[in-house]
């Protein structure tokens, strides 16, 4: 199936569309929800790769980001490292031990996986949590310092914003890159059947260890820009409630389809702080309205916009084209007859 994916121009306005969003409002509210939304759609496409593209449902997602969120927390306010570096280690150290894990648990297969992977991410919970001496426990991680690079500081709203927007198109272009290449195309053959996938020569675990690790550094960027920008840090962001968070908006937005996590994320975020007012009554609302979706978009909504593509394709290849001469299956009378103009 095509991937429905907007042309350059349509992407490049989009671009232009978010970079021009601070300077036309102040609304600390919209840029603060856009914000968080950038945040978690970095986290969701690593999942995406993992889950959408390798076949691989991984639910240490939040672990991970939590990871990558007191990785650069803890240097930045203990060892008093920069925020780059700080950054650059925390997204390193969160690759480490996400290729240990993958080493580990890739070697299960279904809902074995997928079992032991959110025993992984309650595991990375309990120790944040419970290693007081160096996360501060439940009490939390305070005065993260405030992001900079060089003598710039990222102090106001709309600085983030950019610093944060900036990571999330690095992340979707990488992202494109890797699912248009061979190595993209790897995993979902893997996908489809790693058993195929080995008789055709591939390295299935050398392969899923490298999807794995890929979302696992995307949770642990994700998480470092969440530190550096929400300045504090509780045991909670790495609870696995989060990672069920970032499936579901996976799954609104369309598994396995590259704008997916930005659009599922966003919907969902913006649907929930519409619904905030209801507070506990929310749920009521937004639980029938998800059912509906899976039941009436089981691909989510990139997915369904990829089979009407699909559907448009088919039938265009297979309406005859009159002013075509030299159709496959189809004669062209003018020919039969002789009339060619000289």
């Amino acid at each position: 199936m095509k991937s429905f994916f907007p042309s350059k121009w349509v992407a490049a306005l989009l671009l232009v569309t978010a970079i021009a969003i601070p300077l036309l409002t102040s609304n600390t509210y919209y840029l603060n929800m856009l914000i968080m939304a950038f945040i978690w759609t970095i986290a969701v496409s690593g999942m995406n790769i993992i889950a959408g593209y390798t076949g691989q449902l991984s639910l240490a997602q939040a672990g991970f980001f939590g990871i990558g969120a007191y990785s650069l927390g803890l240097l930045m306010t203990k060892a008093e490292m920069s925020f780059l570096a700080s950054l650059a280690i925390a997204v390193a150290l969160t690759g480490i031990i996400g290729a240990v894990v993958g080493i580990i648990s890739l070697r299960l297969k279904g809902h074995y996986f997928a079992i032991f992977s959110l025993c992984v991410g309650v595991i990375i919970l309990l120790v944040i949590e419970k290693w007081e001496s160096l996360t501060e426990g439940i009490r939390g991680l305070l005065g993260i310092p405030i992001p900079k690079i060089g003598s710039f500081e990222f102090a106001s709203m709309s600085s983030q914003y950019y610093l944060i927007l900036f990571f999330l198109v690095l992340a979707m272009f990488v992202n494109q890159r890797i699912v248009r290449s061979l190595v993209g195309r790897t995993f979902i053959s893997i996908r489809n059947s790693e058993e195929l996938a080995e008789a055709l020569g591939i390295n299935v675990m050398r392969n899923k260890i490298l999807a794995f690790v890929h979302s696992t550094v995307l949770a642990g960027l994700a998480g470092a820009l969440y530190a550096g920008y929400i300045r504090f840090l509780g045991p909670d962001i790495a609870s696995v409630e989060h990672t069920f968070d970032m499936l579901l908006y996976l799954l609104v937005g369309g598994i396995s389809t590259l704008w997916g996590p930005l659009v599922g994320t966003t919907l969902v975020m913006i649907l929930m702080q519409l619904l905030q007012s209801w507070q506990e009554y929310r749920m009521i609302f937004f639980g029938p309205l998800l059912v509906l979706i899976v039941m009436f978009l089981p691909y989510g909504i990139m997915g369904a916009l990829n089979r009407l593509k699909t559907k448009r394709d088919s039938r265009l290849l297979s309406t005859p084209d009159e002013n075509a001469p030299f159709q496959r299956g189809v004669p062209d009378h003018r020919l039969a007859g002789g009339e060619i103009d000289a």
